[in-house]
């Protein structure tokens, strides 16, 4: 059965200056390669130019089931919620991810399309789905005591639990700005790496 993979991407250097992407680019050249009937949807919010929700905006975030599906503010919803498999790919940024991301998780969580409400509260609906973040880091942000300044990937993990998406990945790279660390050859192989893990996602 074809799956459609959502690739987010949200880092503001130009075209192969990311490491970030570098590693990511490799997880989807390979997924590709190895599932060459499912979709592959690039979404580069930098260059979809998203911006901050506005009050005539907002009113569009209550619809009902079906409606406005090409709605410039709604299509996020939408094809977030269309989606079978999602790949952020976002660097560690002041201690969360770029504000571009956050911007754009605004437009997809719209009442009636990614989530309802019901009388015993909020339910997701983007169940069987799943997620990986790839992530790179300067520090040593997965362990105590910098894992506790860590925001955004627990962020992410936890608003797309919201939306009914449990199964979540996070591929870190961590150290990559220390100055003992070869960042090439991280870079390499954690692009290595990220390849193979592409093969069963």
């Amino acid at each position: 059965m074809m799956s459609k993979v959502l690739y987010i991407k949200a880092n503001a250097k130009p075209e192969g200056a990311s490491r970030t992407f570098k590693i990511s680019d490799s997880f989807i050249e390979a997924y590709k390669e190895s599932h060459p009937d499912d979709e592959v949807i690039t979404l580069d919010l930098y260059k979809e130019n998203i911006g901050f929700l506005s009050e005539d905006d907002i009113a569009h975030h209550n619809v009902e089931p079906g409606a406005h599906r090409d709605h410039p503010v709604l299509k996020y919803a939408y094809q977030f919620l269309e989606a079978d498999k999602y790949v952020f790919s976002a660097p560690f940024w002041n201690l969360s991810f770029p504000a571009i991301l956050k911007a754009y998780l605004d437009y997809v969580m719209v009442s009636g399309i990614t989530f309802k409400y019901t009388s015993q509260g909020p339910v997701g609906l983007c169940h069987g789905k799943k997620a990986i973040h790839f992530v790179t880091r300067g520090g040593e942000y997965s362990e105590p005591p910098l894992s506790n300044f860590e925001m955004g990937d627990r962020y992410l993990r936890i608003i797309l639990g919201f939306l009914g998406i449990q199964d979540f990945k996070t591929f870190a790279v961590e150290r990559i700005d220390r100055s003992a660390t070869d960042t090439a050859i991280l870079v390499a192989e954690k692009s290595q790496e990220a390849s193979e893990l592409a093969i069963d996602f």
